[in-house]
């Protein structure tokens, strides 16, 4: 398929899989992909069964390691169309067990990697006239057990997007952020654990093992498409057969208590009042907060 004919494409994270499916999708779609994993043999392997990929092993969570992985992606192909920011630490911990060795690793890769890897491929793309950036974050930024600073990585990839769609749109460079919900390593480490338990009737993860890493990625192919114009700052959900928008709501329009003077007791009234029904679920489990909940009998 000529979809993506002569562009060039990089997956970070791209040697195991989502990151192999998304590359695997791209190139069927006649993309040349630079297969960018840390794991070098992985990245090797996977660009070896593609037909014209290279591998890279540079750590994108180093600015010499992104600024290079981007050159390569040039020197490689002549030019940088798209950026898919797929790698990825997942870390589980308790808030009070967590240790600042893992949470700087886990935010080093997964937020300034990809920080790093838009700044320069940003760059190279405002002198060729534009592109598409892919940011992997995930619905685990809406809050699971134990994955408080995995979720705040994938929340701030969110951030990411909406902003920098704002400053490169001018440039011709959509961005946009993707929660696939995929069978993968790490899932399936997931799985063996309380984070599919709630008590909801349905668990966040139910049914996850029958979708595959392969009938997610045609929406980052989508993406990194011109079938994907005039669309940028959006960020979707994608399991394989459902395909969701994640809406988002200004300020103005968030519910609300107006009062010419504020003391902490006249904002305490404000939330056994008006607010009270307004109190957000929160977690993939929609837990209500203890004040919204029905008392026990």
């Amino acid at each position: 398929m000529t979809l993506l004919a002569g562009r060039a494409v990089i997956v970070t994270g791209g040697g195991r899989g989502l990151g192999r499916a998304y590359a695997r999708d791209l190139a069927a779609h006649g993309a040349s992909v630079l297969v960018n994993d840390i794991d070098v043999a992985e990245a090797e392997s996977v660009a070896a069964g593609l037909g014209g990929a290279v591998a890279d092993g540079h750590d994108i969570s180093q600015p010499a390691g992104a600024r290079a992985l981007i050159a390569r992606c040039v020197n490689e192909f002549g030019r940088l169309d798209g950026l898919v920011n797929n790698a990825g630490l997942y870390h589980e911990a308790a808030p009070w067990e967590e240790r600042a060795e893992a949470i700087q690793r886990a935010v080093s890769v997964n937020v300034l990697g990809a920080m790093l890897c838009q700044a320069e491929a940003s760059a190279v793309m405002r002198e060729l006239g534009g592109g598409s950036i892919v940011n992997a974050s995930s619905g685990g930024m809406f809050g699971f057990p134990n994955v408080s600073t995995y979720a705040a990585t994938k929340g701030a990839l969110a951030a990411l997007t909406f902003s920098s769609a704002l400053d490169l749109e001018a440039a011709g460079i959509r961005v946009n952020a993707i929660s696939p919900k995929a069978f993968t390593r790490m899932t399936r480490n997931a799985l063996g654990r309380s984070l599919i338990a709630s008590t909801e009737d349905t668990p966040p993860l139910a049914g996850i093992e029958d979708n595959l890493p392969e009938r997610v990625a045609p929406l980052v192919t989508f993406l990194l498409s011109d079938l994907a114009e005039g669309i940028t700052g959006q960020f979707f959900r994608f399991d394989g057969k459902q395909l969701s928008v994640v809406t988002t709501n200004a300020f103005g329009d968030h519910p609300s208590v107006t009062a010419d003077g504020w003391d902490a007791s006249a904002i305490a009234r404000a939330f056994d009042g008006a607010l009270r029904a307004h109190l957000q679920p929160y977690g993939v489990e929609r837990r209500k907060p203890p004040k919204t909940r029905a008392p026990a009998c």
